[in-house]
């Protein structure tokens, strides 16, 4: 049977005029049941497996004893119709968690209902819960996900909270055991808009092969491979035993404004052959700034002129200007060891140009030896 407990008078009502959070009600539980249920939920959050009407009005009582105990803050989410999408009554949950003694930090919490997902409404409801927060003595608000959740960090990303990396072992996991999360946090008169830009890959095609996004599916590029150690990080060759963190490790980069990577895939199978990406060691992409391209082909795609073909291909898009769909960049680099003879013929083939060469430069297995400097220029 349902909690009694009324929700107080003083439960607030915050809206921008599109994206409104309100009081949970029991009409809503329908509708939440739904949301628990959709597989990104399950996947990504703690909630019951399965769900059920019972588990709805459970949480409906979590939400009146929050308000009326102060430990924490919920709202149901409710967006208008407009351009984007039908008005949804229900379109999620958002949380504030404080409990009392806990300090002065906050933590933030939010789920979507599947219909509303794509339109910027969770943005637009932490924007509104966050001001409530730091309006009401929050010192800081701290939001967290496990590893892989970028659906959660890139609303973090819009709504201008600043990325802390990982922190291991910290969010339980269905099954029992606790993964990694990412951490970001976001202080008062801090602007709640990107700090940096989210950089997509888009497609490109041309000469039999496409570069294209990287899939979480793409784990045919792990193959066990034949590269010197001191031709390229080991890290940034992707295994059958290391792919997967290598494939989440790509949405990270991308994620954090350093690196557009692609797919190198065939044309016709869409099989994936290797990557290649652009990249800056400092900072994030810039227009009219520089940046570095990198590449590698898995062993059996080898003699197919395919990494020549990827990085003629991702060089045109990096120092094409923006208004013709391009990165802007201004200049673009490479660097490789001096008797990476393959390496060198793709630059050479891809219209990068020789400018200078170091007789002891600092290699990625921690030895030293000659390396040559390459550059392309907009």
């Amino acid at each position: 049977m349902a909690d009694e407990t009324p929700l107080p008078h003083a439960v607030p009502t915050l809206g921008d005029g599109r994206v409104e959070l309100r009081a949970l009600t029991e009409a809503d539980l329908p509708a939440l049941v739904e949301q628990s249920r959709d597989p990104a939920s399950v996947r990504w959050t703690g909630v019951p497996d399965p769900y059920g009407l019972d588990d709805a009005r459970h949480f409906l009582d979590l939400h009146r004893r929050a308000w009326a105990d102060g430990s924490g803050a919920y709202w149901a989410v409710t967006v208008a119709a407009g351009e984007d999408g039908p008005g949804l009554p229900f379109a999620g949950l958002i949380d504030l968690r404080h409990p009392p003694g806990a300090g002065p930090a906050w933590e933030l919490g939010f789920g979507l209902h599947p219909q509303a997902r794509g339109r910027g409404v969770m943005s637009a409801a932490v924007r509104l819960a966050a001001g409530w927060a730091f309006d009401h003595g929050a010192a800081s608000l701290y939001w967290h996900t496990e590893r892989g959740n970028f659906a959660s960090w890139r609303v973090a990303w819009a709504t201008g909270f600043t990325d802390h990396g990982l922190l291991p072992a910290r969010v339980p996991v269905r099954g029992g055991g606790a993964a990694s999360a990412w951490c970001a946090s976001l202080l008062p008169g801090r602007p709640m808009r990107p700090a940096h830009p989210w950089l997509e890959a888009p497609v490109l095609a041309a000469d039999g092969i496409r570069l294209r996004p990287l899939r979480p599916d793409d784990t045919a590029i792990g193959e066990p491979h034949d590269h010197p150690p001191h031709h390229v990080p080991a890290g940034a060759v992707p295994t059958p035993e290391t792919v997967e963190d290598w494939l989440l490790r790509r949405g990270e980069v991308m994620a954090r404004g350093t690196s557009t990577n692609w797919c190198i895939a065939d044309g016709e199978t869409d099989e994936p052959l290797g990557e290649v990406l652009v990249f800056v060691r400092h900072g994030t992409l810039e227009v009219g700034g520089t940046a570095e391209l990198g590449y590698l082909v898995k062993p059996s795609a080898r003699g197919r002129r395919v990494a020549v073909r990827a990085a003629r291909l991702a060089a045109d898009h990096a120092l094409a200007a923006t208004d013709a769909g391009g990165l802007g960049l201004r200049r673009l680099l490479a660097e490789t060891a001096s008797d990476n003879l393959a390496s060198n013929r793709v630059l050479t083939a891809a219209g990068f140009t020789r400018w200078g060469e170091e007789a002891q430069a600092d290699a990625p297995d921690g030895s030293v030896g000659p390396a040559t400097h390459w550059e392309r220029l907009g």
